[in-house]
């Protein structure tokens, strides 16, 4: 999922989409961020287009990751909460 259509789910305007993402979401980020950086290390990628293929090769082995545990956990990783919402309803209960 691209990031504007991840701040779309999580319905954020400007704010910081890491700011607002679960654990989980933040362990897949990290896993995708920095696969794509060992590949392209081992890789030696120089350029946009070479680092372009090798930043898909990360974010596909995060992306079997997020598939496997929604497999294995029947629940999608990815969550329309964020922090801003909770802290709204929190304050409502006060």
């Amino acid at each position: 999922m691209k990031t504007r259509q991840y701040k779309k789910v999580k319905d954020l305007k400007s704010q910081n989409l890491r700011d607002h993402m679960t654990n989980l979401e933040l362990v897949l980020n990290m896993l995708a961020e920095v696969s794509t950086t060992e590949i392209a290390r081992k890789k030696d990628a120089k350029g946009l287009i070479e680092n372009r293929k090798v930043a898909k090769q990360g974010g596909s082995i995060a992306g079997n990751a997020r598939k496997e545990i929604e497999l294995r956990t029947g629940k999608p990783v990815i969550s329309s909460g964020n922090f801003l919402l909770a802290k709204k309803s929190q304050k409502k209960l006060k």
